[in-house]
Order: C-alpha cells, then structure tokens, then sequence
C-alpha cells in the first residue's frame, strides 16, 4: 500500500500531493538582528537564577569561611544543579578551605569554576554529521512546549548554512498546528518538508520522508515528533516504533536522537530524560529558554545524573542564539567576572 504522504519543496512546490492542505500559516516575523558578533554568553545568561545567585553572593565580598560554603550549596541547589553535583562541588571546595589552599575569597571563586568546567567538559561535545550516513537522520523528542519545532528550524537553518543538503519530516500528527509551523519553518530557510494528514501515522510519516530523502540525495533529514509528557506510556512506545520503522530501511538509523529540554523545568528534566531514554535512547541534548527566567543549574545536574552530550543551548530567539554548547563559556556565563560584581 502507498504512503499517502506529500513534499513541500519552497522551490519547486508539491512534488507528491494526495489531499489540499489547509492554508500555511503566515510567516512569523524574523527577529531584528543584532550588530556584528551577537550577545555573548554572559550577556544572555546573565538573568538565569543561578547567574543571579552567584553574582549576589559574591558581590557582598563575603568572608573565607565555612559559612561562604554553605552560602554556595543554598545557591547551587535553588538554581537546580541538583543534590548530587552540589554536594560533589561543595564537598572539593570544603576540602581546599581545609587545607587552605585558596589565598582568599577570589581563589574559591576560581576553584569553583575549575569544578564547574570540569564537570559540563565531559558533555561538551559537537554533533557530527557522519559522512557515511546519507541521509543523516535525526531524531527530534521532548515534551510538549519544549521548544522543539523552533529548534528544528534554527537547526536545520545551521546545517543548511554549513552547506548541506536538509529535509524536513512533519512526524508530529498530532497536533493539528504543528505540520504547518514546521512548514513555515521550512519555507523560512528554503528547505523541504515532508509531510501527511492530521492524524496519520507518524512511523510512516517518518519513513516515507527517509525514502524522498535517500531519493534526492539529501544530506540530513531532520524528524519531529509529537511533544509528549514522559508520563504517557502510549506515546513513549510510539518512539519504540518509528525507530524499528527507521531501521528496515536503514538500520543504523535515526543516527541522533536529540532531546530538546526547556531550561525553566528544573529537576523535572531529570525524570523527563530518564523516561526517554528508556523508550528511544536519546544521544545527544539540546537545553532550551535559558536566556530568560531559566535557574540554569539544570544543566549540571543532567550532566552528572547522565553524561550525555549537550549539543547545543538556546539562548533567545534569533537563528544564531541556537549554539553549540561550550562548558567554558557557559559557566563564564554564570560566575562573576570579579568579586564586587553586581
């Protein structure tokens, strides 16, 4: 039986076409630029929780003492860096107090970065599009308002400006908006989408857009899917399916299971990724919205509850604010440049 499916190309229209879809959404703005050399991290990480946090703490010049280290663990717990990675933190920062080995106040500043890039470098690590998959499948997960489909498009933007080949695949069925705003996407950087009816099977959405793929020699093939709570256990197997799907045509494929997690949830990520690893088994992550009210101490305690690789994080609207995650300029994000700082 065919798979009713249809290919938006912004070039060349609708290569196969089964029913009229209801009319594309207009394209949203696209945010203003900035100057040349877009806000750095400090700048977009300045307002999270734990930026916050640490820069209040170490502006009051507080006194080289014990209590200096119980400040510190409050700090890293309410910025949800988790129970694990603070106490890990905080008990090598208490064993240097002990054998003075910090001059002052400053030093423990300094140590306590040394202990926070030490922690995030493991999971620093680039995504790599692997020249011998064609197409380089990946697959997008997360939970509903992630923001998964903007980072498929910012994503996709990227590989594209890299100069590959990208299709598009519209795996989330689910909501009715969401094949339309992935198109809009797709229009926006000039790359196709494959996509069907509201409702259809997203396994088979999902295969027939690796069969256009391999057809026209695409490069990478970027899949969404329907956001689901990690709770909803139908939902979950149905990622079980699309990647026995995947494999009768390809069976290394999807190459990428990238998870997207929004930087305002907290320790819920934790069990969020727990559940999805399990139903898919995700390699690589992607931390959303932590330019805005984000604690972002998320990021740590993922890091050490999992280690996996956190490809990229997102840090405002614009198509370059998707970056590729660095465990040195993250932090530097974080800590204040100097004691005294505001």
């Amino acid at each position: 039986m065919p798979v009713f499916s249809r290919i938006c190309d912004p070039m060349f229209g609708f290569i196969k076409k089964t029913k009229s879809a209801p009319p594309a959404e207009a394209l949203p703005a696209e945010p203003e630029p900035t100057a040349a050399g877009a806000q750095g991290w400090r700048e977009r990480l300045r307002d999270s929780g734990m930026a916050r946090g640490l820069s209040s703490l170490f502006a009051r010049n507080p006194r080289l003492d014990e209590s200096l280290l119980d400040d510190i663990e409050t700090t890293l717990l309410l910025a949800d860096v988790g129970v694990l990675a603070t106490q890990t933190l905080v008990a090598t920062l208490r064993e240097g107090l002990k054998s003075r080995a910090y001059a002052d106040v400053d030093a423990l500043r300094l140590a306590l970065r040394r202990q926070l890039v030490a922690l995030l470098e493991p999971v620093s690590k680039p995504l790599l599009i692997q020249g011998g998959h064609r197409p380089f499948v990946i697959l997008m997960v997360g939970i509903n308002g992630a923001g998964k489909t903007t980072t498929i498009g910012k994503l996709a933007h990227r590989m594209k400006d890299e100069g590959r080949r990208v299709m598009l695949a519209a795996g989330d069925t689910f909501r009715a908006a969401a094949v339309e705003q992935l198109k809009v996407w797709g229009a926006r950087n000039d790359i196709p989408v494959t996509a069907q009816t509201h409702g259809a099977d997203p396994a088979a959405v999902i295969f027939d857009a690796l069969q256009a793929a391999k057809a026209r020699d695409i490069d990478v093939l970027i899949a969404d899917t329907a956001g689901r709570l990690h709770t909803q256990s139908g939902l979950m197997a149905e990622l079980g399916k699309v990647r026995r799907v995947l494999g009768k045509l390809d069976d290394s494929a999807p190459h990428e299971v990238l998870m997207v997690i929004d930087g305002t949830t907290g320790q819920n990520a934790v069990s969020q990724l727990r559940q999805f690893q399990q139903a898919i088994g995700v390699t690589g992550l992607v931390i959303s919205k932590l330019d805005g009210s984000a604690k972002g101490g998320v990021v740590f305690a993922l890091a050490r509850e999992f280690g996996l690789p956190v490809r990229f994080i997102g840090l405002g609207e614009r198509m370059e604010d998707l970056r590729p995650f660095d465990a040195e300029s993250f932090v530097d994000g974080l800590l204040p440049e100097t004691l005294g700082e505001p």
